[in-house]
């Protein structure tokens, strides 16, 4: 679904006390980031109980009700769960993973909130929401008439949004401090394959699984929740994070000059993680344009091509990882030409 812009969950939370009062909306985004979680809060803070309907799990019948005879006419009930006398929240989950039938059956309750002859309570509240085809979700094609009849936005995942609410809800120390250090492992891109993804939602899972073990948690408890909640590449970087918070290497202090990189055969995985936090960093701080630099910016460079060097000294591939692209996002121009300049074995093409 291309839609004109996208949202934070605060954002969206802001829409939907504005639109939603009076005009159906839909919200479209990737599984995991919170559709759900934010729909029941803005019901809550509306006073109003939130009765949710899974579309993947509805038939026709389960919406229109089924057929009576009534003095001599037929009348179909609408469902209890539904035909209410009191305003509530009707959250239509998945409604685009439904049949084409059951989507026909929400004609007449998006669009005029009314189930045959039964009309919802006045002040009603009915919003859907579902995932993307590209998110390798379970979706159907909604139909051009259902689409018209509802207000669309697209939710995306906000690392600042996320740790406000982590905070709030006592979220395990180890997973806020790493998302804190590394926000781009908030939210992955659903695999083709199948197997678990970082996603807002399997953060707060295993941040569960964390209290649960307690005191008991050990490096192999670690390995295992981390493997089974987190994208296969995040997950090896947290169980790295926790080797660091566990050990003596802290970032700050290498950068400062109080630390070496670790370089022990055994530390290779906690000098990647430590590596791209590092790169991370640099591209959070250090400005696009050189004419902007700050003294402390200014400083930041210098040292980081220093440390560049030892890291090349330990592993030309580690090093070379932080001075390259990935995903889009890659070092200031004029840092590189720097680095170019410098150390232009960091840059040189691999064999083979």
């Amino acid at each position: 679904m291309n839609t004109i812009f996208s949202v934070t969950q605060k954002q969206l939370y802001d829409f939907l006390l504005n639109v939603a009062p009076i005009r159906p909306v839909f919200i479209w985004g990737a599984p995991g980031i919170g559709k759900s979680a934010i729909v029941e809060s803005f019901a809550s803070e509306l006073g109003m109980p939130c009765v949710s309907l899974l579309g993947s799990q509805l038939a026709p019948e389960d919406i229109i009700g089924v057929p009576q005879i009534k003095d001599g006419y037929s009348v179909f009930c609408p469902p209890k769960m539904i035909a209410r006398d009191e305003p509530y929240c009707l959250f239509l989950d998945e409604l685009n993973a439904c049949s084409q039938e059951v989507q026909k059956a929400f004609y007449s309750l998006i669009h005029e909130r009314r189930i045959g002859e039964f009309l919802l309570p006045e002040g009603t509240i009915v919003i859907g929401a579902g995932n993307r085809a590209q998110d390798s979700a379970i979706v159907k094609p909604m139909s051009s008439a259902l689409i018209n009849r509802m207000v669309h936005v697209q939710l995306r995942a906000s690392h600042k949004d996320w740790l406000e609410w982590a905070y709030e809800h006592e979220i395990h120390p180890y997973v806020i401090e790493y998302v804190q250090m590394r926000p781009d492992h908030l939210w992955s891109e659903p695999p083709k394959t199948e197997e678990p993804f970082s996603t807002p939602r399997s953060w707060h899972m295993l941040s569960d699984c964390l209290y649960a073990y307690g005191n008991s948690l050990d490096e192999q408890a670690i390995d295992i929740l981390a493997s089974s909640c987190l994208s296969s590449h995040i997950a090896s970087q947290f169980k790295a994070f926790i080797k660091q918070v566990q050990s003596k290497y802290d970032l700050a202090k290498i950068i400062n000059g109080e630390l070496r990189w670790p370089d022990h055969p055994d530390e290779r995985d906690l000098l990647y993680f430590m590596a791209q936090s590092f790169r991370a960093q640099l591209i959070k701080e250090l400005p696009s344009e050189h004419t902007t630099l700050k003294g402390n910016q200014q400083q930041l460079a210098f040292r980081a091509k220093d440390l560049i060097k030892d890291l090349a000294s330990i592993s030309l591939e580690i090093a070379q990882m932080v001075v390259s692209e990935q995903k889009g996002e890659a070092l200031p121009a004029w840092f590189m030409l720097e680095v170019i300049r410098d150390l232009p074995r960091l840059v040189a093409k691999k064999d083979g």
